[in-house]
C-alpha cells in the first residue's frame, strides 16, 4: 500500500488531470489568485449531493462574503482529489474519510479543515445504501460471497462500509468481489446485471430505487451511527502558507453546512445545476446530514477497520488530520 500510494503521489499531477476537469482557473496553490480583493480558489469535488452545500454557499454569497470565489473540478473519489490537492491543482478538495486516513498513514500531507457531511443515523433511511435489482435473490449482505460488488473506488470507504455489513451479517469480506465503477455508472450496470450489488449514495440511490431497486443494508450506519463520511481538506503546505484563506473557507463553509441543513427545499434545486437527476427523482432523494463538526468516534472506528482491513501499514494520526 505504501508503494502504491507513493506512485500515485509522484504522478500526482498526471493522475489528477486525468480524473478531474477543470472549471476555472485556480490562481495557484500561493493563494496569488485574487481580483479586487477576492481570492480565487479551485476545488476538487465528487459530483454528488454530498458537496451541495459548498454550491449552494457559492449561489446565497457566503464566500463572496468571506473574499473567496470558488471554482469546482469533478473527479470520480476522493482518492483522485487527494493527489490534486497534494500537488497543488487544487487547493481544497472534499474526499471520504478513508482515503484521508491512507494518506495520513503514509505520510501524505494532508489536513482536513471542515466537516462534510454525515450518516443519518437511520438504517433504510440514509443517503447511501448497499442496494441490489429488485428482483435479486440476494436478501442480505451475507450472501454476497462470490457476487461482484460495485463501489466507486477501491480502498476507500465504501470498501470498508461493504466489507463492514458483510461481516456484521456474518458473512466473509474476503469472498466478495468488488469492482471499481463510478457512481452515476451503477443504477444502468445492476438494472442490466452486470453487477450483483451496488454500494451507492444520491442521487444513484434513488434512481436504482426508481428502477425497482431494493436496499439489503446501510453500511456507513453498520460502520458507526451518525458517521463522518466525508470531509473537505487542504495540503498541510497550503495551511501553513495561507493560514487566512483557510480560516475564511472554513468560516463559509459552516455558514453553507447550517444553511444547506435547514433548506432541503433549497439542496435539491442547487444540485440540479450539477448534475442530471431528473426532477421526479431529485424529489425522492434521502438527503445526508451536514453537521458543523466531526464525529470523532466515528473516524476513530474508520480507522480500526481500516487497520484490521489492511488498508494500512500503520494506524494514522488523527491529531495531525483533524481540525
Amino acid at each position: 500500500m505504501r508503494r502504491l500510494f507513493v506512485g500515485l503521489t509522484a504522478v500526482s499531477v498526471l493522475a489528477a488531470a486525468t480524473a478531474c476537469g477543470s472549471s476555472g482557473d485556480s490562481g495557484g496553490s500561493d493563494g496569488s489568485g485574487s481580483s479586487g480583493g477576492t481570492t480565487e480558489v479551485e476545488v476538487g469535488l465528487i459530483p454528488i449531493v454530498d458537496v451541495a452545500p459548498l454550491y449552494l454557499g457559492q449561489k446565497k454569497g457566503f464566500f463572496e462574503k468571506q473574499g473567496l470565489k470558488l471554482s469546482f473540478s469533478s473527479a470520480q473519489g476522493g482518492a483522485a482529489i487527494v493527489p490534486g490537492v497534494v500537488s497543488g491543482q487544487f487547493e481544497f478538495g472534499f474526499s471520504n474519510m478513508t482515503s484521508l486516513l491512507i494518506a495520513r498513514s503514509n505520510d501524505v500531507p494532508v489536513k482536513a479543515v471542515a466537516n462534510g457531511i454525515a450518516s443519518t443515523g437511520e438504517v433504510g433511511k440514509d443517503f447511501e445504501a448497499l442496494t441490489v435489482k429488485g428482483d435479486s435473490p440476494i436478501r442480505s449482505p451475507k450472501e454476497l460471497a462470490g457476487k461482484k460488488v460495485a463501489i466507486n473506488t477501491l480502498k476507500n470507504i465504501n470498501e470498508t462500509a461493504v466489507r463492514a455489513s458483510v461481516r456484521k451479517a456474518g458473512g466473509d469480506p474476503d469472498e466478495v468481489e468488488l469492482v471499481e465503477l463510478a457512481f452515476d455508472q451503477m443504477p444502468a450496470a445492476l438494472d442490466a446485471g452486470r453487477i450483483d450489488a451496488a454500494m451507492v449514495v444520491e442521487p444513484a440511490l434513488a434512481t436504482i430505487k426508481s428502477q425497482g431497486g431494493r436496499e439489503i443494508a446501510s453500511p456507513m450506519i453498520d460502520v458507526a451511527p451518525d458517521l463522518t463520511v466525508a470531509m473537505y481538506f487542504t495540503s498541510a503546505k497550503y495551511a501553513q502558507e495561507q493560514p487566512e484563506v483557510v480560516k475564511k473557507f472554513q468560516a463559509a463553509t459552516a455558514e453553507s453546512l447550517a444553511y444547506a441543513d435547514a433548506h432541503p427545499d433549497e439542496v435539491r434545486e442547487i444540485v440540479t445545476t450539477y448534475t442530471k437527476i431528473p426532477a421526479d427523482v431529485l424529489a425522492k432523494v434521502t438527503l445526508p446530514k451536514w453537521p458543523a463538526e466531526p464525529n470523532r468516534a466515528g473516524v476513530e472506528e474508520l480507522a480500526r477497520l481500516g487497520e484490521a482491513d489492511g488498508l494500512f501499514e500503520r494506524a494514522p494520526d488523527l491529531d495531525e488530520l483533524l481540525p
